[in-house]
């Protein structure tokens, strides 16, 4: 009778202790996949798409049209809240295809888009300046955008319309290109505080680039001439 006593407790024990693993499994499973959700969700909330591109020949160049799609990640909004400013480039570059050799650039440009909010008067100020620069200094000769809101202000940052990439003579109308353009936040104008500090972050990962054939479109101006 003592045998049969012992023999049951220890298969409820066991048993016991079957329950509470299966259970304990069961939860990582679930905290796992949650996490896995939640990280999915993250990083598209994060992505950057390059949209609505459109690319027109007029007599005189190449002007480019596009949407940068992404959502400003808080910790970047709350920089700029602390009077960090954040630095947008877009560039685009035309490769004239050669068989025989690599492919050789045809032409080459670039912006910078600065966005910085002025506590003064709590509006958002958009510079734009053609080409790369540095540093502030080289904001002077730049179109300059005043906004109620950040999400005016982004919009105007967003949105690329008619900008002229290349000029006339830069594209043979007989030849292949393909376009590479692209999006990105510039980290190398952040403080180098927060360079150091945000060393594999994601969420200051803004940026997207797409590489396609450059199919022309006439502009509107050249259909209404015809």
């Amino acid at each position: 009778m003592t045998v049969s006593i012992t023999h049951f407790l220890k298969n409820a024990a066991l048993e016991t202790i079957g329950c509470a693993t299966r259970s304990i499994v069961r939860c990582l499973w679930c905290w796992c996949l949650g996490a896995l959700l939640a990280a999915a969700v993250q990083s598209a909330a994060l992505a950057t798409e390059l949209s609505q591109l459109r690319l027109e020949r007029a007599d005189d160049g190449v002007y480019l049209s596009a949407l940068a799609q992404f959502e400003l990640p808080p910790v970047v909004e709350d920089a700029l809240l602390k009077g960090i400013p954040m630095f947008f480039v877009v560039e685009a570059d035309i490769y004239r295809y050669r068989w025989y050799w690599t492919d050789v650039q045809a032409a080459s440009a670039a912006r910078t888009m600065r966005l910085a909010y002025q506590p003064l008067t709590r509006r958002w100020r958009v510079n734009i300046a053609s080409g790369l620069i540095t540093n502030s200094a080289g904001l002077r000769a730049t179109l300059n955008q005043n906004h109620d809101t950040l999400a005016e202000a982004l919009s105007a940052i967003q949105r690329v319309a008619r900008w002229k990439i290349a000029e006339s003579a830069e594209v043979d109308r007989d030849a292949a290109y393909r376009l590479e353009f692209s999006f990105r936040l510039d980290l190398s104008q952040l403080p180098r505080p927060f360079q150091i500090g945000m060393a594999g972050q994601r969420e200051w990962d803004i940026s997207a680039q797409i590489t396609a054939p450059l199919k022309l479109e006439p502009s509107a101006s050249t259909e209404s001439a015809k």
